[in-house]
């Protein structure tokens, strides 16, 4: 089908900011522009200093699930600020606790740092569970675009040295393979916002050491065993360049036994969770999104 004129009009106002400027400082004050006011602001301690969060916590009866949320940008853009609105979306409507990691950014922290945040930031979660009125047992992570990368790079992690405990994973438009070999990097590589020359910038920048692109924690797709890992619902878009790795690793969980839902949303561009003001087809896939969490975090029926 062709392109959502709604999608069309966002990205023409978006191309009207001016061509792509490719510095670390000057991508972030782009992002910066969008900031959005927060809700509470907590710095947690790691092996390489703090780590800022901002949690969301919805009304309700404890304890609540969890999310634990990472944003894109690339692994070097984005922050708090620049995510929050999508964060208030998913603790309100999806009625748990959303827990937003704003992990070290490229090129000044490469590979793994990032990564180590981010599942700093998980191991916390369930460590600090009761301190949050938070449900142990019903932790989920979840992130777009760089963010989703994190988020099954952290499941992977997680499985290997079995903590914390996952219910669930969304991986939104994901980073996958840093090969950026299948077709719809070819296809969708120019006039639909994040380009693969963009993309390919940003690979640099996360992971400089060609050696270390191929292993699975930068690029998942690589991984030799996918079983084991939490129940994933992974969202593509029909105009990403992007598009086919999500949906190869969609593939390869599902042969690997485990439970995945996979929807891909023709017409629509890379990032359209953050265009649900302007694009109503991005409304009805937060809405969806929204009632896979539900679901996830449904509490389990006695047999």
């Amino acid at each position: 089908m062709p392109l959502n004129p709604q999608v069309a009009r966002y990205l023409q106002a978006q191309a009207a900011l001016g061509p792509p400027l490719r510095t670390a400082p000057a991508m972030r004050q782009r992002r910066s522009a969008q900031s959005l006011m927060g809700i509470e602001d907590r710095t947690i301690d790691s092996g390489d200093g703090g780590i800022a969060l901002r949690i969301y916590s919805p009304p309700g009866l404890r304890p609540l699930p969890v999310l634990v949320y990472y944003h894109g940008g690339g692994w070097v853009t984005g922050d708090l600020d620049g995510s929050d609105f999508q964060c208030r979306l998913l603790s309100r409507w999806a009625e748990c606790i959303v827990v937003h990691v704003n992990y070290r950014h490229a090129p000044e922290h490469p590979f793994p740092a990032a990564l180590d945040d981010a599942y700093a930031g998980a191991c916390w979660v369930e460590d600090d569970a009761p301190a949050l009125a938070a449900d142990p047992a019903r932790i989920a992570v979840g992130g777009d675009s760089a963010g989703g990368n994190l988020a099954a790079a952290v499941a992977l992690l997680a499985r290997e040295r079995d903590a914390p405990q996952l219910a669930f994973q969304y991986l939104a438009y994901p980073v996958i393979d840093a090969a950026m070999c299948l077709p719809s990097s070819a296809e969708n590589g120019a006039g639909y916002g994040l380009t693969s020359e963009t993309m390919a910038w940003y690979w640099d920048q996360y992971v400089p050491r060609e050696a270390d692109r191929a292993n699975p924690l930068a690029s998942p797709l690589r991984a030799s065993d996918l079983g084991g890992l939490p129940p994933a619902l992974v969202l593509t878009a029909e105009f990403d360049p992007l598009r086919d790795e999500g949906e190869a690793y969609a593939r390869r969980l599902t042969e690997a036994g485990v439970a995945v839902e996979q929807k891909r949303y023709d017409g629509l561009a890379h990032g359209f969770l953050g265009q649900t003001a302007d694009v109503d087809a991005a409304k009805v896939a937060m809405t969806e999104l929204v009632a896979a969490l539900r679901r996830a975090f449904a509490p389990a029926q006695p047999s």
